[in-house]
């Protein structure tokens, strides 16, 4: 599967990157499910005025996005998700997950996933 989440994140890094107007504060998470279920959860997260661009006029832009990933991913017998997120949003995300008010978005044991390491999108 890591051959495969390889694909599926230059995918994104490419097409994130032809969108946004500041590709240096660019991430990309990646966090891989192995269970039964074979998931990639892929956490792009952008600077807060690049939000709008990705996902476009009522979401069109993110769902192209997002359809092609699912298409790739369905084509592997994977599933694969995307979100897209300010810095910001991220940040307010992680303090409420260290303080326990909310619970991580997966239903799957912490130890069945993968996280990949934080990653700058390059050109």
């Amino acid at each position: 599967m890591q051959e495969v989440t390889e694909q599926m994140r230059n995918f994104l890094q490419f097409i994130a990157l032809q969108f946004i107007n500041q590709p240096e504060q660019a991430q990309l998470r990646v966090a891989e499910s192995n269970d039964i279920e074979n998931h990639i959860r892929f956490r792009l997260i952008v600077a807060q005025q690049d939000v709008p661009i990705l996902i476009g006029k009522n979401g069109f832009t993110a769902s192209a996005i997002r359809n092609v990933l699912k298409a790739a991913a369905t084509r592997e017998g994977i599933t694969a998700s995307l979100q897209i997120v300010s810095h910001e949003e991220e940040q307010l995300r992680m303090v409420a997950l260290e303080k326990g008010e909310i619970i991580q978005e997966q239903d799957h044991d912490p130890e069945d996933l993968n996280e990949v390491v934080d990653e700058q999108l390059e050109d």
